[in-house]
Formats: structure tokens, C-alpha cells, sequence
């Protein structure tokens, strides 16, 4: 039995690092106009961007865990902020990354294995599910930072339009996360506190909470309307116009030429 976290347990991995480099370097070639296609530059800042903010995401989750009596999360890998040793990386990188080139919005993954009988108490395994869209909304908080700070002044356009879709990616994710649904974090935010019967009842629809959403959002037109509306209405709070995040949007998908007209520095 896992009784001790090691230091290889919590070191930083390569692999994290080098996203967060890449995600530097291109933020730098937007700020300063470096890149001869600024729509490539803008796709790896907010992609690896992204990326990084997933990997915080589960490691939120897994932190939250060790301290709430699961010792076993250091030996699975998961406190090295190394995606790859996700229990299921197509869900919790492949296809968020996937969903955001293809619509544009901040998909929810769910990937770091918890072994919840380790953990007592029901306020700890709630804040457990909450830890990891709590992640994402205070990454929405920093990206939006010059925006409800009204510090612009001398921030290139493009780089602000980067950060408005990379804020809407995450004000998206944390909306998606937390909505009460069997197989997303809301759930597992309200499910400690549901009688085992209720439990036993859901637990068969869990696999298909995400998949239902898809379906909502992306089928029912009333529904669709009404999320990006909230959304909105939240990045509008934030400082964020919609001018910002549609044309972050559109120069980040540089491959749909008939957009790059609508926006630029």
C-alpha cells in the first residue's frame, strides 16, 4: 500500500513544461507581430493555452484529493501535471482540444482516477469535484484581468482578441463542469449528499452526461441560443465585448479563409 509521496511523485513533468514554453513563445509572437501568419501564432498560444489550463484542471482535482486522505494519486502520476498519465487521455485533452477547433467552446474532460473510499467525509469529496472548474474560473479571472482592469492600453489587438476567446474557452468549461449532471464535476459536487438509492438510480447514466450536452448544445437551437447568452452576458461582466471573443475565434481558425477578413490588428 502507496504510504509516502515521493519527490519524482510531485516533480513537474517535461511534458508540461514544454507546453507551457510553447504557449510562451507564441504569446510572445503575437504580442509582437513576430509570426509571418498571425492566425498560426493565435492557434498555438490559445491551443497551448488551453492545454495548460486542462492539466491544471486535473491536477486541481488530484491535489484536493491527496490532502483529502486519497495517497494514492502521487504513484498514478497525476501531481506531475503530466497529461499523458490521464487515465483517459482522449477525454480529458484529445477531445476538448478537438471541440475547440471545431466550435469553439470550452469542452469539460474528466480523466484522474480517485479512489474515493480512501477519502471520509462528504464536504471533501464535493470540494474534491468542485476543485477543477474552480480552476477554470480562476483562470478566466486572469486572462480577463486587463479587460475588467482597464489596463489595454498598449496591448496589441490580436493579443486581445486571443484573450477573449481564450476566456470564453474557459468561462464555457467552468458553465459545462458545473452543471448538475451525472459524469460531470456538478454532479460530483451534489452526489455526497443524494441517498445511496438516488446514486444507484443515476450511476447507469453517467457515461452518457457529457454526450447529452453535446446533443443539447449542439442540436437544440433554443438551447445553443440561451449557454451562449449566458455567456456573454458573464464575459460582458468580465470586460470582455463579444467584438473580442468572436474575432479571437475567428483568427484562431486562420484555416477558414473566408474569416480573416472580419477581424485583424
Amino acid at each position: 500500500m502507496t504510504t509516502a509521496i515521493r519527490k519524482s511523485d510531485r516533480r513537474i513533468s517535461p511534458v508540461f513544461l514544454g507546453i507551457v514554453a510553447v504557449t510562451a513563445v507564441a504569446g510572445w509572437a503575437v504580442w509582437t507581430d513576430f509570426a509571418a501568419s498571425a492566425g498560426f501564432a493565435v492557434f498555438l498560444f490559445v491551443t497551448g493555452g488551453w492545454i495548460t489550463s486542462l492539466c491544471l484542471h486535473e491536477y486541481a482535482h488530484a491535489r484536493t484529493a491527496l490532502h483529502s486522505g486519497d495517497i494514492s494519486i502521487g504513484a498514478k502520476g497525476y501531481l506531475t501535471l503530466n497529461p499523458l498519465k490521464y487515465t483517459h487521455a482522449l477525454l480529458s485533452i484529445v477531445l476538448p482540444v478537438i471541440f475547440v477547433i471545431m466550435g469553439g467552446i470550452g469542452l469539460p474532460g474528466g480523466a484522474v482516477f480517485i479512489e474515493r473510499g480512501r477519502i471520509h467525509g462528504r464536504w471533501k469529496h464535493s470540494l474534491i469535484s468542485a476543485a477543477g472548474p474552480l480552476t477554470n474560473v480562476l483562470f478566466a479571472i486572469v486572462c480577463t484581468a486587463p479587460f475588467w482592469l482597464h489596463a489595454l492600453s498598449g496591448v496589441p489587438t490580436v493579443f486581445r482578441y486571443a484573450l477573449g476567446f481564450l476566456a470564453l474557452l474557459q468561462v464555457t468549461a467552468a458553465i459545462l463542469n458545473f452543471l448538475p449532471i451525472p459524469g460531470l464535476d456538478g454532479y460530483g459536487v451534489i452526489e455526497p449528499w443524494l441517498s445511496l438509492k438516488v446514486r444507484r438510480q443515476v450511476e447507469p447514466f453517467a457515461p452518457f452526461g457529457l454526450l447529452a450536452v453535446f446533443v443539447l448544445l449542439f442540436f437544440i437551437p433554443e438551447v445553443n441560443r440561451a449557454f451562449f447568452d449566458a455567456i456573454d452576458a458573464i464575459l460582458s461582466a468580465l470586460g470582455v465585448s463579444d467584438v473580442d471573443s468572436y474575432c479571437g475565434r475567428n483568427i484562431f481558425s486562420f484555416w477558414m479563409t473566408r474569416n480573416t477578413y472580419v477581424c485583424g490588428p
